[in-house]
């Protein structure tokens, strides 16, 4: 398996299981979305997999509808996408991305995380050689279509890393390559469903467990936080079957 998957398997966020948290990161998704490129579906790329996305977490209708109007309201909110990057004790690197009405609220909030338990935020940028940005799309099986057949046909779109996730399959890609590989998907009729943002360090750092659990507290206050959206890390975990 590849390193973004061990990594993926390793660390998924503990918010995904909880069903609240999971709307809330989709409905300000689909917000920022519908903001940038309009509340049509057909006309959206980036909407059209949320939506589709959001039926396969069981997500109410009332809830998207909802999030859409709040990006055509004249005053609805207006989410700004900032990163923050820092550092945790034992120089664990921590990406945080935040989806935010209020941006001086959420960077005093996330620099008392910091610093309350022993880390640091860090300066825009400061964190950028230590992971690479991908695209990780989740799709459903085709029937007559191997792993090795399809792999072999991303690899001219972007695609760099695929492997199979019980029922799914993932696809791993650049970050530029987000919009070619929907196409792709969607033109040869492949179920979406999911399309995220990633962040896969290049190198996992070894802690021992009373160490990770110190990590582990500061995760936990980000995930917490209204406005966080996805929170990335170097520190090594364990995979759990």
């Amino acid at each position: 398996m590849g390193r973004a998957f061990e990594y993926r398997k390793a660390t998924k966020m503990k918010r995904w299981g909880n069903m609240a948290r999971v709307f809330t990161k989709l409905g300000k998704q689909i917000t920022i979305a519908t903001k940038e490129a309009g509340p049509e579906p057909d006309t959206n790329p980036r909407l059209r997999v949320l939506m589709q996305q959001a039926k396969k977490e069981n997500m109410p209708k009332e809830n998207v509808e909802r999030a859409i109007k709040k990006a055509t309201a004249k005053d609805g909110a207006d989410y700004k996408e900032v990163l923050y990057e820092g550092y945790g004790p034992y120089g664990i690197a921590i990406a945080v991305e935040t989806a935010t009405d209020n941006p001086t609220r959420t960077v005093a909030n996330i620099r008392s995380y910091f610093n309350r338990l022993g880390g640091s935020l860090g300066t825009s940028g400061s964190l950028e050689f230590l992971f690479d940005h991908k695209c990780v799309f989740k799709i459903a099986p085709k029937e007559g279509v191997s792993l090795e057949d399809l792999e072999l046909e991303l690899i001219d779109y972007g695609v760099d890393e695929i492997e199979n996730d019980d029922e799914d399959i993932i696809l791993y890609g650049e970050f530029k390559s987000y919009s070619d590989i929907q196409k792709y998907l969607e033109e040869n009729e492949f179920e979406i469903h999911s399309a995220e943002f990633e962040r896969i360090p290049n190198d996992l750092k070894e802690l021992n467990k009373e160490q990770q659990e110190q990590i582990q507290k500061l995760l936990d206050k980000f995930e917490n936080d209204e406005d966080v959206q996805n929170v990335f890390h170097n520190m090594k975990e364990d995979i759990e079957e």
